[in-house]
Protein backbone atom coordinates (compact mmCIF):
# COMPACT_ATOMS: atom_id res chain seq x y z
CA UNK A 1 0.00 0.00 0.00
CA UNK A 2 1.76 3.26 -0.69
CA UNK A 3 0.58 6.46 0.56
CA UNK A 4 -0.72 7.68 -2.76
CA UNK A 5 -2.79 4.85 -3.22
CA UNK A 6 -4.28 5.13 0.40
CA UNK A 7 -5.09 8.69 -0.18
CA UNK A 8 -7.12 7.54 -3.85
CA UNK A 9 -9.17 4.75 -1.45
CA UNK A 10 -9.92 7.56 1.17
CA UNK A 11 -11.07 10.12 -1.77
CA UNK A 12 -13.45 7.37 -3.56
CA UNK A 13 -14.95 5.66 -0.55
CA UNK A 14 -15.68 9.36 0.98
CA UNK A 15 -17.94 10.41 -2.02
CA UNK A 16 -19.41 7.10 -1.91
CA UNK A 17 -23.51 6.97 -1.64
CA UNK A 18 -24.94 4.18 -0.13
CA UNK A 19 -28.58 5.82 -0.46
CA UNK A 20 -28.48 5.22 -3.99
CA UNK A 21 -28.21 1.66 -5.68
CA UNK A 22 -29.65 -0.24 -8.64
CA UNK A 23 -31.67 -3.63 -9.19
CA UNK A 24 -30.95 -5.49 -12.07
CA UNK A 25 -33.93 -7.66 -12.89
CA UNK A 26 -32.10 -10.54 -15.01
CA UNK A 27 -29.86 -8.48 -17.09
CA UNK A 28 -28.10 -11.36 -18.61
CA UNK A 29 -25.20 -9.97 -20.97
CA UNK A 30 -21.73 -9.78 -19.33
CA UNK A 31 -20.82 -6.61 -21.66
CA UNK A 32 -24.48 -4.41 -20.13
CA UNK A 33 -23.57 -6.23 -16.60
CA UNK A 34 -20.15 -5.00 -16.24
CA UNK A 35 -21.01 -1.44 -18.00
CA UNK A 36 -23.60 -0.85 -15.15
CA UNK A 37 -21.29 -1.80 -12.45
CA UNK A 38 -18.91 0.29 -14.15
CA UNK A 39 -21.33 3.21 -14.05
CA UNK A 40 -22.39 2.69 -11.04
CA UNK A 41 -18.74 3.41 -9.43
CA UNK A 42 -18.51 6.21 -11.68
CA UNK A 43 -20.92 7.98 -9.58
CA UNK A 44 -20.22 6.38 -6.38
CA UNK A 45 -22.85 3.83 -6.03
CA UNK A 46 -21.66 1.33 -3.28
CA UNK A 47 -23.87 -1.82 -3.56
CA UNK A 48 -26.17 -2.56 -6.16
CA UNK A 49 -28.35 -5.33 -6.67
CA UNK A 50 -29.38 -8.37 -8.97
CA UNK A 51 -31.30 -11.09 -9.57
CA UNK A 52 -29.47 -13.45 -11.86
CA UNK A 53 -31.28 -14.52 -14.97
CA UNK A 54 -33.97 -17.33 -15.15
CA UNK A 55 -31.72 -19.79 -16.39
CA UNK A 56 -29.75 -20.46 -12.97
CA UNK A 57 -26.60 -19.24 -14.03
CA UNK A 58 -24.84 -17.18 -11.43
CA UNK A 59 -23.60 -13.96 -12.70
CA UNK A 60 -20.19 -13.97 -14.18
CA UNK A 61 -17.60 -11.41 -13.19
CA UNK A 62 -14.89 -13.37 -13.70
CA UNK A 63 -14.59 -14.06 -17.26
CA UNK A 64 -12.62 -11.88 -19.32
CA UNK A 65 -15.56 -9.59 -21.20
CA UNK A 66 -16.55 -8.57 -17.90
CA UNK A 67 -13.10 -7.13 -16.81
CA UNK A 68 -12.58 -5.59 -20.11
CA UNK A 69 -15.43 -3.59 -19.85
CA UNK A 70 -16.39 -3.11 -16.67
CA UNK A 71 -12.55 -1.84 -15.69
CA UNK A 72 -12.48 -3.79 -12.34
CA UNK A 73 -15.24 -2.09 -11.14
CA UNK A 74 -16.61 -5.03 -9.61
CA UNK A 75 -14.03 -4.65 -7.16
CA UNK A 76 -15.11 -1.62 -5.91
CA UNK A 77 -19.31 -2.19 -6.27
CA UNK A 78 -21.06 -4.98 -4.13
CA UNK A 79 -23.44 -6.67 -6.23
CA UNK A 80 -25.79 -8.55 -3.86
CA UNK A 81 -28.23 -11.16 -5.27
CA UNK A 82 -31.40 -11.79 -4.90
CA UNK A 83 -33.82 -14.77 -5.83
CA UNK A 84 -37.10 -12.81 -7.02
CA UNK A 85 -37.38 -9.42 -8.28
CA UNK A 86 -40.47 -8.52 -6.36
CA UNK A 87 -39.47 -9.74 -3.06
CA UNK A 88 -35.81 -7.47 -3.55
CA UNK A 89 -38.39 -4.34 -4.75
CA UNK A 90 -40.19 -4.88 -1.25
CA UNK A 91 -37.05 -5.59 0.99
CA UNK A 92 -35.37 -2.16 -0.10
CA UNK A 93 -38.78 -0.33 0.32
CA UNK A 94 -38.75 -1.82 3.63
CA UNK A 95 -35.44 0.00 4.75
CA UNK A 96 -37.15 3.44 3.16
CA UNK A 97 -35.69 3.15 -0.06
CA UNK A 98 -37.37 4.59 -2.99
CA UNK A 99 -37.54 1.90 -6.43
CA UNK A 100 -37.75 3.79 -9.71
CA UNK A 101 -38.77 1.27 -12.27
CA UNK A 102 -37.66 2.11 -15.79
CA UNK A 103 -41.00 0.95 -17.42
CA UNK A 104 -43.66 2.60 -19.57
CA UNK A 105 -47.16 2.82 -18.28
CA UNK A 106 -49.62 4.97 -17.45
CA UNK A 107 -48.02 6.26 -14.51
CA UNK A 108 -44.62 6.76 -16.09
CA UNK A 109 -42.80 9.89 -15.27
CA UNK A 110 -39.88 11.94 -16.97
CA UNK A 111 -36.77 10.52 -15.20
CA UNK A 112 -35.42 13.72 -14.45
CA UNK A 113 -38.81 14.77 -12.19
CA UNK A 114 -37.67 11.75 -10.07
CA UNK A 115 -36.11 13.12 -6.61
CA UNK A 116 -32.76 11.03 -6.54
CA UNK A 117 -31.50 13.07 -3.61
CA UNK A 118 -34.08 10.34 -1.60
CA UNK A 119 -32.29 7.13 -0.93
CA UNK A 120 -33.36 5.51 -4.49
CA UNK A 121 -32.94 2.23 -6.13
CA UNK A 122 -33.73 2.86 -9.96
CA UNK A 123 -34.82 -0.62 -11.34
CA UNK A 124 -33.56 -1.99 -14.47
CA UNK A 125 -35.09 -4.34 -16.71
CA UNK A 126 -33.53 -7.51 -19.08
CA UNK A 127 -32.35 -6.55 -22.17
CA UNK A 128 -35.47 -8.50 -24.07
CA UNK A 129 -38.25 -8.14 -21.75
CA UNK A 130 -37.55 -5.21 -19.80
CA UNK A 131 -39.03 -4.96 -16.16
CA UNK A 132 -41.80 -7.74 -14.79
CA UNK A 133 -44.77 -6.52 -14.44
CA UNK A 134 -45.59 -7.02 -11.02
CA UNK A 135 -42.49 -5.27 -10.18
CA UNK A 136 -43.01 -2.48 -11.90
CA UNK A 137 -46.63 -2.23 -10.28
CA UNK A 138 -44.91 -2.58 -7.05
CA UNK A 139 -41.99 0.38 -7.82
CA UNK A 140 -43.09 3.35 -5.95
CA UNK A 141 -42.70 5.46 -9.45
CA UNK A 142 -42.03 4.52 -13.39
CA UNK A 143 -39.56 6.25 -14.81
CA UNK A 144 -38.99 6.71 -18.62
CA UNK A 145 -36.08 8.27 -21.18
CA UNK A 146 -38.39 10.50 -23.18
CA UNK A 147 -36.85 9.80 -27.52
CA UNK A 148 -37.88 10.82 -30.17
CA UNK A 149 -36.76 8.90 -32.68
CA UNK A 150 -37.63 5.41 -34.88
CA UNK A 151 -36.34 3.19 -32.16
CA UNK A 152 -38.40 3.54 -28.58
CA UNK A 153 -35.86 2.11 -26.45
CA UNK A 154 -32.54 2.22 -25.30
CA UNK A 155 -29.68 -0.08 -24.17
CA UNK A 156 -29.99 -1.15 -20.95
CA UNK A 157 -26.43 -0.28 -19.99
CA UNK A 158 -27.21 3.48 -21.60
CA UNK A 159 -30.37 3.95 -19.72
CA UNK A 160 -28.80 3.06 -16.65
CA UNK A 161 -25.96 5.28 -17.34
CA UNK A 162 -28.45 8.54 -18.35
CA UNK A 163 -30.26 7.96 -14.99
CA UNK A 164 -27.47 7.06 -12.92
CA UNK A 165 -25.60 10.44 -14.18
CA UNK A 166 -28.86 12.34 -13.76
CA UNK A 167 -29.08 11.40 -10.06
CA UNK A 168 -25.25 12.09 -9.56
CA UNK A 169 -25.72 16.04 -11.07
CA UNK A 170 -29.01 16.02 -8.07
CA UNK A 171 -27.08 14.86 -5.49
CA UNK A 172 -23.64 17.53 -6.21
CA UNK A 173 -26.36 20.51 -6.72
CA UNK A 174 -27.38 19.14 -3.20
CA UNK A 175 -24.40 18.94 -1.33
CA UNK A 176 -23.94 14.84 -0.83
CA UNK A 177 -20.97 14.65 -2.36
CA UNK A 178 -19.14 17.52 -0.18
CA UNK A 179 -18.58 15.40 3.07
CA UNK A 180 -18.69 11.67 3.66
CA UNK A 181 -22.09 9.45 3.39
CA UNK A 182 -20.27 6.74 5.15
CA UNK A 183 -20.27 6.85 9.08
CA UNK A 184 -16.57 6.39 9.85
CA UNK A 185 -16.09 2.89 11.49
CA UNK A 186 -17.73 2.25 8.08
CA UNK A 187 -15.20 4.31 5.91
CA UNK A 188 -12.31 2.62 8.20
CA UNK A 189 -13.62 -0.82 6.97
CA UNK A 190 -13.43 -0.36 3.43
CA UNK A 191 -10.64 0.97 3.37
CA UNK A 192 -8.94 -1.85 4.53
CA UNK A 193 -10.45 -4.25 2.61
CA UNK A 194 -9.98 -2.44 -0.80
CA UNK A 195 -6.04 -1.65 0.70
CA UNK A 196 -5.51 -5.27 1.67
CA UNK A 197 -7.88 -7.47 -0.18
CA UNK A 198 -5.32 -10.52 0.23
CA UNK A 199 -5.39 -9.84 4.03
CA UNK A 200 -9.03 -9.03 4.84
CA UNK A 201 -10.65 -12.86 4.21
CA UNK A 202 -8.18 -13.92 7.14
CA UNK A 203 -9.72 -11.52 9.83
CA UNK A 204 -13.14 -12.09 8.83
CA UNK A 205 -12.23 -15.88 9.11
CA UNK A 206 -10.98 -15.91 12.33
CA UNK A 207 -13.54 -13.24 13.47
CA UNK A 208 -10.65 -10.51 14.53
CA UNK A 209 -11.36 -7.48 13.76
CA UNK A 210 -9.17 -5.24 11.35
CA UNK A 211 -5.74 -3.74 12.38
CA UNK A 212 -6.21 0.39 12.33
CA UNK A 213 -4.04 2.15 9.74
CA UNK A 214 -2.19 4.81 9.77
CA UNK A 215 -2.42 7.88 8.05
CA UNK A 216 -0.45 6.63 4.95
CA UNK A 217 -2.73 3.46 5.32
CA UNK A 218 0.02 1.44 6.77
CA UNK A 219 -0.96 -1.15 9.28
CA UNK A 220 -0.38 0.05 12.99
CA UNK A 221 1.36 -3.41 15.33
Amino acid sequence: MTPERYAKILRVLSKRQPTLTVLMDQVNKPHNLSAIVRTCDAVGVLTAHAVPPGNGKPLDFEGNTFEATSGSAHKWVRVQTHADTLEAVRQLQGQGVQVLATHLSQRSVDYREADYTRPTCVLLGAEKWGVADAAADAADANIIIPMFGMVQSLNVSVAAATILFEAQRQRIAAGLYESPQLAPDELARLAFEWGYPDLAPAYRERGEAYPALDDEGQILR
